[in-house]
C-alpha cells in the first residue's frame, strides 16, 4: 500500500495544506513565506527521499512562529498516519553528520512515545525572517505530532546556518533510515506487538 498522507490545519493565525509520500524520491514543493525555512524543508525532502509538499500561509506580519510551528504539527501528523501500524520499518534511525565547523547527531525511534531532547546552543539570530530558536519548535512539533522520540545533539558549531541545516540534514537521513522497509523483519518491530 502506498505510505503517503495528506493534512490540512487551518486556525485564526495559519493554513497549511501538507501532503508526504514516505517511498518517495525527495522531490519538494515548498511555499511557506520564509525563505529560509523552504530552504530547510527542502534539505529535509531531498536527503529523506521523502516527497514533500508545503502551502503554508500564516500570519508572518506577527512573526514567524504560528508557520514554522504548524507546519511542523502538520508533518509530525502526516508521518504517522503515512506509517499506518508500522508493521516492517525499521523503527530506529540515527545521524551524525558534518557540515563545515559543525557536527550534528539526530537519532529518531518511532515507537510511539513522544520526546524531543534538544542539546543544541543556538544564539538568538535572525536567519533572513526566520528567528533561529524556531528550529526548536519546529521539531519539537514534529516529535509530539509524530509520536517520536526524538534526539537532537549539536557537538560543536559557530555558523548558525550551518548548525540548523547539519540539523535538517541529519533528521532527514535518520528519518530515512527509521521509515525504511526492513528486509529481515516484517512485523511491528516491536516485543508489545503494537507501536
Amino acid at each position: 500500500m502506498p505510505r503517503i498522507a495528506q493534512i490540512h490545519r487551518q486556525t485564526n493565525e495559519t493554513n497549511v495544506a501538507l501532503a508526504i509520500d514516505l517511498d518517495g524520491t525527495g522531490q519538494a514543493r515548498i511555499q511557506t513565506g520564509l525563505g529560509f525555512f523552504d530552504h530547510m524543508l527542502d534539505l529535509l525532502a531531498r536527503h529523506s527521499l521523502i516527497d514533500i509538499t508545503v502551502e503554508a500561509r500564516g500570519d508572518l506580519h506577527v512573526d514567524a512562529h504560528h508557520t514554522v510551528e504548524d507546519v511542523g504539527i502538520c508533518l509530525g501528523q502526516a508521518v504517522r498516519q503515512a506509517l499506518g501500524d508500522k508493521a516492517g520499518i525499521r523503527r530506529y534511525g540515527a545521524m551524525t553528520l558534518p557540515m563545515d565547523e559543525t557536527l550534528a547527531t539526530v537519532a529518531i525511534d518511532l515507537g510511539g512515545r513522544p520526546f524531543l531532547a534538544w542539546n543544541v546552543a543556538l544564539a538568538p539570530e535572525m536567519l533572513g525572517t526566520f528567528n533561529t530558536a524556531l528550529a526548536e519548535e519546529f521539531w519539537r512539533a514534529v516529535a509530539s505530532n509524530g509520536f517520536m522520540n526524538l534526539h537532537v545533539v549539536c557537538h560543536y558549531g559557530r555558523n548558525a546556518h550551518h548548525i540548523i541545516e547539519a540539523i535538517f540534514k541529519a533528521a532527514a537521513r535518520a528519518l530515512r533510515q527509521a521509515v525504511e522497509a526492513d528486509p529481515r523483519h516484517s512485523g511491528v518491530p516491536s516485543t508489545k506487538g503494537l507501536l
